[in-house]
């Protein structure tokens, strides 16, 4: 048929550059009809596509040969970057975000995972991928956003926000841990200590400013809340939880920076012969898909990176297949799920 389905520069018949956007102007229809059908993908109504092409001859339409050279060469590959698979990624987070994209790509593309730690600077290749998606969790990563935009590989950072020409699926960390510390605070908690993520990671950085900001609305001094840094791994979970309950004052809660490593402080719980929620409240972030079944439902902020990869991946999709360019920042919501494993305790403290 026409060819690749990206605008064109060719001039029609009134001397004006002819691009898929005018023929669905026209037409009435969506720019990706028009691309399918000049593409020759899927089968359509007839009277429809006949139209389309129709209007696409009449206008002037001629297809660009250099899209259709790039077409030819595709890899039918989609490359998922993480910025280290090792050290900040936990199973449960790889196999969300490998499942979400998978649900978008299902066999029309192969997905190779990489991490960006271990990428040699200036040796991404523009003809493996035909397109990105970049999990970006720490500013480090600038050096690799910028190798891809210079071999101009079509991409979408998801995860963190990133000040780049780039579309950009993310959600408002602080706000959603900020809702966490409220929600404990609104059951009577004060005396509540901290289990942090991974120092030098945005979203540590940002989670500590949502729970610092509900304090402070609240009146009360964040410098006084006790923190022990975690890596969102569940051993750093429970070694910091140990050392909060070790501590001479007791805390009535525990937020913790994300749900694995709750689980774990709900097991340096259990040890010291304490139980959740009568003794110790606990909070989680990511909800888990284990989060809301067993002995402890935990209360928790979804944070759902399946649904970050579905949106960051259709995205990708439309500028690939559609060649539709839109570097927006898309911000999904997070909702606070109010379980079982906080304790009321506001009528003790009255």
């Amino acid at each position: 048929m026409f060819g690749f389905g990206i605008k064109t520069a060719v001039r029609g018949r009134c001397g004006m550059a002819v691009t898929i956007k005018d023929i669905a102007k026209k037409a009435g229809v969506s720019y990706s009809t028009v691309s399918r059908v000049l593409n020759d993908v899927g089968a359509g109504k007839s009277e429809s596509r006949q139209r389309i092409l129709d209007i696409a001859k009449e206008m002037g339409y001629v297809p660009n040969q250099a899209a259709i050279n790039l077409k030819s060469s595709r890899s039918h590959t989609i490359g998922l970057f993480f910025s280290t698979i090792s050290k900040m990624t936990s199973p449960f987070v790889l196999h969300d975000v490998l499942t979400g994209v998978y649900n978008i790509v299902g066999s029309r593309y192969n997905v190779a995972v990489k991490g960006i730690d271990m990428h040699e600077e200036g040796t991404l290749n523009p003809t493996l991928f035909d397109g990105i998606i970049v999990l970006s969790q720490r500013s480090e990563d600038s050096f690799f956003i910028e190798e891809v935009l210079e071999k101009k590989i079509p991409m979408v950072a998801i995860c963190r926000i990133v000040y780049y020409d780039v579309p950009n699926v993310v959600t408002d960390e602080a706000q959603a841990m900020e809702r966490a510390m409220d929600h404990l605070l609104d059951n009577g908690h004060r005396k509540i200590a901290v289990i942090g993520g991974l120092p030098g990671v945005d979203s540590t950085r940002l989670r500590h400013r949502g729970w610092r900001a509900s304090m402070v609305r609240h009146g009360l001094d964040p410098e006084e809340v006790p923190v022990e840094e975690g890596d969102y791994r569940y051993t750093s979970g429970y070694r910091a939880a140990r050392r909060i309950l070790e501590r001479q004052e007791r805390p009535t809660a525990i937020l913790c920076f994300n749900d694995e490593m709750a689980f774990a402080a709900r097991a340096a719980v259990y040890e010291a012969g304490l139980t959740v929620p009568d003794d110790i409240s606990l909070v989680g972030f990511d909800n888990w898909d284990m989060s809301g079944y067993g002995t402890m439902r935990l209360t928790t902020v979804e944070r759902n990176m399946g649904d970050l990869a579905r949106e960051g991946t259709r995205v990708l999709l439309r500028r690939i297949e559609d060649g539709i360019i839109d570097n927006s920042r898309i911000f999904l919501d997070n909702r606070l799920i109010i379980r079982e494993s906080v304790k009321d305790i506001r009528e003790k403290e009255n």
